[in-house]
């Protein structure tokens, strides 16, 4: 008998699984949080202003995802139409001490944290005599610290609450299939409450698939994916210099792990978008000596939150889709439409990157580089697809 095939067993995601994930912009008030958003999504929404709660309800704006192969591919088609991706971004009310028990905005704004999938932490580290921080002085380890506890005793909460209606069902004893589910449920709840209560972030945990299964439907705040954007002066971004950045680095690495770390100045991000085009944006960069920091963060966090992209093509319209990265054929045809999922025949596909190598599709085609595939495709990024799907049922 030749050796059982191991099957290897995928590792599950934290947060909701899913092509529309949501980004919100977090931090303590008066960090840069509304100027960022706006700069950002190029919008006029958000309300900036120099003092603490200037936003109360969160806005809402789309980015779009930069990406040189879709701009290559309307480039090779010229389409009638181009739809590139997008990222939808929150803007959050400023976080304050005590948050957790309900001061400043306290509930409001960590439920309006509860419905993002991950977070941009905003950190102020430039001196503004003009603009008020409401700890009294700039010090961004504190900011920090303020948000990291904040964050977790709010979960704490939530999984206590988890933790003792678990154990009300479970007190009812017995051996049935459904109390071992509810028993093991008790057990990871316990887990994840001893883990926080250690001043630990959820997300940090190492989790097997069943206990991530337990953990998504309590919508942690600590289990959220996060990018610090550290918030410097104009003058300290173009030089890539703050005595605050090494501290920085340092409790990053010590309590968030491999998170990612963003320099970025807001104003200097504020100021580009006072240009009228791109080409005079690109001229103040190049005299400056940098370059936006929009467009990595952007790419940033779509792969912190596992996202990756397909395309369709052609003369009538060019077009990006976001998927879940390991996203199979079917699935993927479901972003396109949702009966297309349903009726799935096959996948004509083949990747940017052969695209691009040959140069056009008829040589991609007549080298015999095009693939048929069926349900168990799993989808990479920068696949280029063709569904073929079957009528749908009236």
């Amino acid at each position: 008998m030749p050796p059982k095939k191991e099957v290897k067993q995928e590792k599950l995601l934290l947060g909701r699984p899913g092509n529309n994930l949501k980004s919100g912009i977090v931090g303590l008030a008066n960090v840069g949080k509304s100027t960022f958003f706006q700069a950002l999504t190029k919008s006029s929404l958000g309300n900036p202003a120099n003092f603490p709660f200037a936003t109360i309800d969160p806005e809402e704006a789309r980015v779009v995802v930069p990406d040189d192969r879709f701009d290559w591919l309307v480039d090779q088609y010229k389409p009638k139409s181009q739809v590139p991706s997008n990222l939808t971004v929150y803007d959050i009310a400023g976080l304050t001490r005590g948050a957790s028990a309900n001061e400043g905005l306290g509930n409001a704004f960590l439920s309006h944290i509860r419905a993002v999938d991950a977070v941009f932490q905003v950190v102020r580290c430039f001196d503004d005599a003009e603009i008020i921080h409401i700890e009294g002085d700039v010090d961004p380890i504190r900011d920090l610290e303020i948000i990291a506890e904040e964050l977790r005793l709010k979960d704490i909460e939530f999984v206590e609450k988890a933790h003792e209606n678990l154990k009300k069902q479970t007190r009812r004893g017995g051996q049935s299939l459904e109390m071992k589910k509810l028993k093991e449920e008790e057990a990871t709840v316990e887990k994840v409450l001893e883990l926080l209560k250690d001043g630990k972030d959820v997300r940090h945990g190492d989790w097997s698939p069943k206990e991530v299964e337990v953990i998504n439907p309590l919508f942690l705040l600590s289990a959220k994916p996060v990018i610090f954007l550290v918030n410097l002066s104009e003058k300290d971004y173009i030089r890539q210099k703050n005595k605050h950045l090494p501290k920085i680095a340092e409790w990053v690495k010590q309590h968030a792990g491999a998170d990612p770390i963003i320099p970025i100045s807001v104003s200097f991000e504020e100021r580009l978008t006072r240009f009228e085009s791109q080409k005079e944006v690109d001229e103040e960069c190049k005299q400056v000596g940098a370059k936006s920091a929009l467009p990595k963060i952007i790419i940033t966090m779509r792969k912190i939150l596992n996202l990756g992209s397909f395309f369709t093509t052609g003369t009538d319209e060019v077009r990006q889709w976001t998927i879940r990265n390991g996203t199979k054929a079917p699935q993927a045809a479901g972003v396109i439409h949702g009966d297309f999922e349903k009726t799935f025949i096959q996948a004509v596909v083949y990747n940017y990157n052969m695209l691009k190598e040959l140069g056009d599709e008829a040589t991609v085609k007549a080298q015999g580089k095009v693939m048929t595939k069926g349900k168990d495709y799993v989808v990479n990024d920068g696949d280029i697809l063709l569904i073929k799907a079957g009528a749908a049922k009236s």
